[in-house]
């Protein structure tokens, strides 16, 4: 059986940042439904919206004051019901952000807990007279918060949170709380759509502050979420971030057999194998990967992905691979993140060498998993390092030459985030008209990418095969569904190649190649050849009816 989510392309938008339809400098639902022919055409059939709801913006929405409204900075209810019926005319699914975890301190549910013990809002949050002792857990921002309690003066207590103090945390344990998320739920549901993002699913779930947060009746909290959800539509998609240990991130799917907690996870152990091999030219780490990567149930599957809107995070690996992918993607220090990761996009980490962006969207496209674009990534935008921690890879769309790259006709001092417009990367020289105009630019080549992958269902829904290649450069699967295999080959080196591969079962001259970086000889035998960064995707022909 196959699930709607497994054979989308998603693309990431903050909607802030990507269209200003009216010149006040932020980008809102009205511009962002104006470009959804632009996503059709692209290729995108799923949106997943960063948050839009009213916000002092100290964290780029992540700081909620109010679950059920769009900042009206953005526009309307109303703005986004066009935008709902817009989408669905285009055939566009949308997930939108959840932030379960914690509210802005600004909200009224805090700023009622803050006044009042006796308040039904205080154990909304989580309070202790004095701070326990160190329980070995730290925040998620060192070097910004030093602590996950911080004191206040209105309560004479200290709450806990695990991102910015103005960020408290929220206890799912009060059942008034997960009530409160039934609502949240049912209400944008009922505007049509079509699931979630949970935002930091495991502190979520975690005991703030005390226990281990894997404990079976923490992660009755999601069950319980997605058996609600369901109710209101069956087909709705819980998304998770959780970004924990490999050991444990299969458990957010629920059962092995069948996933009743989180339909998808974010792929991140791919994530930062996938800039590992690409830092060393060499395919074993990720070709041990994808061979313990865990399977999902039927009904569960990977989003897989290169960069997000947030830090790349190597915390995953060794120190000697995290020193390896630092050095490769990020020798200056203002390039790096909480000590533990990256605050770039893809084309600048790259150096803007289109032989390796398409080698790395090709390996993103090819792996087991529904494939995620953030907002440029089809044209390789650019990152704006004087801008503070991840803001950096925020900056607004870079749509045209005109003035702020054509994303809004207000002042460029009353932008809510400057566009890039200096360098190698800056809207003048990288914008989506000029790369539509030219047939032989990224974007039309990110286009024939996602519609050729639209055709290959097995690179989603097929087993994968590991194939050993005589060349440490070489990675070499294959994926097979329903009676068609696709055979991916991808050279990590710079040096062109002829590689032996051992393709014991496949017969591969009768197989075709479907997308390659550029033309090549019919595969006779088991001698493959590659240019540097180059790959080829083979498949078989359709099986010949009787």
């Amino acid at each position: 059986m196959t699930y709607w989510y497994d054979d989308v392309i998603v693309y990431g938008i903050d909607v802030k940042v990507f269209c200003d339809s009216n010149g006040d400098g932020f980008g809102d639902f009205r511009g962002l439904t104006g470009k959804l022919d632009y996503l059709t055409d692209l290729g995108i059939d799923c949106v997943w919206l960063l948050p839009f709801y009213p916000s002092p913006l100290r964290d780029n929405g992540y700081d909620v004051t109010d679950y059920c409204d769009v900042d009206p900075r953005l526009g309307t209810l109303d703005d986004f019901k066009a935008f709902m019926a817009a989408a669905k005319e285009h055939g566009i699914r949308v997930l939108i952000d959840l932030v379960a975890n914690h509210t802005s301190s600004d909200h009224a549910w805090f700023q009622a807990a803050r006044q009042d013990r006796e308040s039904p809002y205080r154990d909304y949050y989580v309070w202790v007279d004095e701070p326990p002792p160190n329980t070995g857990k730290t925040p998620v921002f060192p070097g910004v918060e030093d602590s996950n309690w911080t004191y206040d003066a209105a309560a004479d207590a200290h709450y806990w949170h695990y991102f910015y103090r103005h960020q408290p945390g929220l206890n799912h344990r009060n059942p008034k709380v997960r009530e409160e998320f039934r609502k949240v739920m049912a209400f944008w549901l009922q505007l049509g759509v079509d699931g979630f993002r949970i935002d930091a699913a495991p502190m979520m779930i975690a005991d703030k502050g005390t226990e281990d947060p894997f404990s079976q009746s923490r992660h009755a909290i999601v069950r319980e979420m997605r058996a609600y959800a369901e109710t209101i539509n069956p087909e709705v998609v819980l998304l998770a971030e959780a970004n924990t240990e490999p050991e444990r991130l299969d458990e957010f799917f629920g059962s092995r057999t069948d996933a009743d907690e989180m339909n998808m996870l974010f792929n991140f152990l791919l994530n930062v194998y996938i800039f590992l091999v690409l830092a060393r030219g060499e395919a074993e780490q990720l070709h041990e990967f994808l061979r313990i990567l865990p399977h999902t149930p039927e009904n569960g599957q990977w989003l897989n992905f290169l960069r997000n809107h947030d830090e790349l995070d190597l915390s995953r690996l060794t120190e000697a691979e995290r020193e390896d992918v630092l050095a490769a993607f990020a020798p200056d220090p203002a390039m790096r993140a909480y000590d533990r990761g990256i605050r770039r996009r893809l084309a600048p980490m790259l150096n803007g060498d289109r032989r390796r962006m398409e080698l790395a969207f090709s390996l993103l496209f090819s792996t087991p998993g529904t494939p995620l674009l953030m907002w440029g990534d089809e044209i390789g935008m650019g990152d704006d390092l004087s801008l503070e921690e991840r803001e950096s890879v925020r900056t607004p769309m870079q749509w045209s030459r005109d003035s702020n790259g054509g994303f809004s006709s207000a002042p460029a001092a009353k932008l809510f985030r400057p566009v890039i417009d200096k360098g190698d990367f800056g809207y003048q020289r990288v914008n989506v008209a000029a790369q539509q105009s030219d047939s032989q630019s990224f974007w039309h080549w990110m286009r024939r990418l996602m519609r050729c992958t639209h055709q290959l269902p097995e690179l989603n829904h097929g087993e994968i095969d590991l194939i050993r290649a005589d060349d440490s450069s070489v990675l070499v699967h294959a994926s097979t569904w329903e009676g068609k295999t696709t055979i991916t080959i991808h050279n990590l080196s710079a040096e062109p190649c002829r590689v032996h591969c051992h393709f014991e079962g496949y017969d591969l001259s009768q197989f075709e190649d479907v997308f390659d970086d550029q033309p090549y000889e019919r595969v006779e035998g088991s001698v493959i050849e590659l240019h540097g960064y180059g790959y080829r995707w083979l498949r078989s022909p359709a099986p010949q009816s009787d």
